[in-house]
């Protein structure tokens, strides 16, 4: 089973349609992934909410639109928050298409942070995988990747052991990272350029910080996302001088990369325990140095001094004085630690080989019960 390629059925989150920016960094890993898997070999069906696209070099994946009505995202929930699926849900939608075809498939790998689908996994005969995009970010959730972990926790895999750390685990977690199209991302050499922010503009992503950091240095800062939360990006508008902050909105990667390129650093400044960091590899391969707090996955991705600075989180001065030796890092080094290290061939090939083990596994636990 090692050299042979798998037919596999991809579930896409049920927040927005693909395409959207809704999903967030998770949209850009399943593209990512999808492009590396095809490259493999392997045999792709994607079921996505009723609008999802691919690019065009996806053009080999089914694609089974779904309709239905969005969840909203755990992220935005108080802790202790309830199970709610809306009438109409696009959520188990998904998940029943993804198991009528998932009969005759290797695999399903689930990229929906959400409690259905991983709760349904150990009370089905196909291997259902998930690449969990979150922490432990209300107890609900933590509790059902938890007890998923104690009945396989070969089904789980993380983006960074920062994440996985937030999980009460019996095994060492399986880490894979994640993986970018790197020939959509120009690498730029010019030391000289603005300063950059990206994410979804929301207080969980502390925009805020990044605000008063270009303040100090008395420059404006580029902002691109999509503003989920209207009145707290009013809020952070109103208190500086108009033009302090350059809204770009959502863009496609290839307008993103060019103007995410020309800047001279890029600030992340999570409030949270980010997963990975999408936007800090973004920001890398294009050749920018990133200077962010040590908090969460993009604590494991920088690497302070070589491709920009990590400081203690929420610390917004020594965030500034990073920010101002940022002419310091090598570029270059920047861009050939994106591709040593996030490549989609090299993505891919890690989630092949997890699954392949999960599967492996299931075939095991099938054969002592049968």
């Amino acid at each position: 089973m090692n050299n042979s390629s798998l037919k596999l059925v991809l579930i896409s989150p049920p927040i927005g349609y693909l395409g959207s920016g809704c999903g967030g960094g998770v949209e850009l890993t399943i593209t990512s992934l999808i492009k590396g898997l095809l490259m493999l070999g392997h045999q792709l069906t994607l079921v996505a909410p009723d609008g999802s696209t691919l690019p065009d070099d996806c053009s080999a994946v089914e694609i089974i639109h779904v309709q239905g009505a969005s969840q909203q995202s755990w992220q935005h929930s108080a802790p202790d928050c309830p199970i709610v699926i809306p009438s109409e849900a696009v959520l188990p939608k998904l998940l029943e298409h993804a198991l009528e075809i998932g009969g005759s498939a290797d695999a399903i790998l689930n990229f929906s942070y959400d409690w259905l689908p991983i709760w349904i996994t150990s009370k089905i005969g196909t291997p259902l995988f998930h690449l969990i995009s979150m922490g432990a970010v209300t107890r609900v959730m933590k509790t059902v990747i938890e007890e998923l972990a104690l009945w396989d926790q070969q089904r789980l895999g993380f983006h960074t052991q920062s994440q996985a750390n937030d999980f009460k685990l019996a095994e060492d977690p399986v880490i894979v990272g994640n993986g970018f199209d790197l020939s959509k991302y120009d690498f730029i050499k010019d030391k000289k350029g603005p300063i950059g922010w990206a994410g979804r503009v929301a207080p969980e992503k502390g925009l805020e910080d990044a605000v008063d950091v270009a303040m100090a240095l008395c420059e404006p800062l580029l902002v691109w996302g999509i503003v989920e939360d209207t009145k707290y990006a009013k809020e952070i508008d109103a208190s500086v001088p108009s033009g302090m902050i350059d809204w770009r909105g959502f863009l496609p990667t290839s307008q993103f990369q060019k103007q995410l390129g020309s800047c001279r650093l890029f600030l992340n400044t999570p409030k949270w325990n980010e997963a990975y960091g999408n936007v800090v590899v973004e920001a890398l391969a294009c050749g920018v140095p990133v200077v962010a707090y040590d908090r969460g996955g993009p604590g494991e991705i920088i690497q302070s001094g070589r491709t920009g600075w990590l400081v203690t989180p929420d610390d917004v001065a020594a965030l500034t004085d990073a920010a101002s030796r940022a002419t310091e890092i090598d570029r270059l080094t920047c861009r050939r630690w994106a591709e040593d290290s996030a490549s989609q061939e090299a993505f891919a090939l890690r989630v092949e080989a997890w699954i392949k083990a999960g599967m492996l596994k299931n075939e095991g636990r099938r054969s002592i019960n049968a």
